[in-house]
């Protein structure tokens, strides 16, 4: 099971609890940007811990991902608008389009 769907399982099953809340605070920093005491991290036993560094490393990958598609999706549409009106758009840009 991905860390992610690990995590949102724990902050349900244990809403209101230490645990839940710290992992929740670590996903919303993660999402906006905003600082985040590692310090809280600590705080965690050792399984929520390590589950907490899963959830960094998958947001990261994730996050690669993501960019990855952005630029992909990017290059196609720069590569449909330079094709010529009126001529067929490379095959491999009209198959990823759709």
């Amino acid at each position: 099971m991905r860390a992610l769907k690990k995590a949102r399982k724990l902050i349900e099953n244990k809403s209101g609890k230490p645990a839940a809340d710290t992992l929740s605070r670590l996903v919303l920093a993660l999402e906006s940007e905003v600082p985040f005491l590692l310090s809280d991290l600590y705080s965690l036993d050792y399984d929520d811990f390590n589950l907490a560094m899963e959830v960094m490393a998958e947001w990261r990958l994730d996050r690669y991902y993501t960019s990855k598609a952005v630029l992909l999706d990017l290059s196609m549409q720069e590569t449909l608008q330079k094709a010529q009106p009126g001529a067929e758009a490379p095959k491999a840009a009209v198959a990823k389009a759709d």
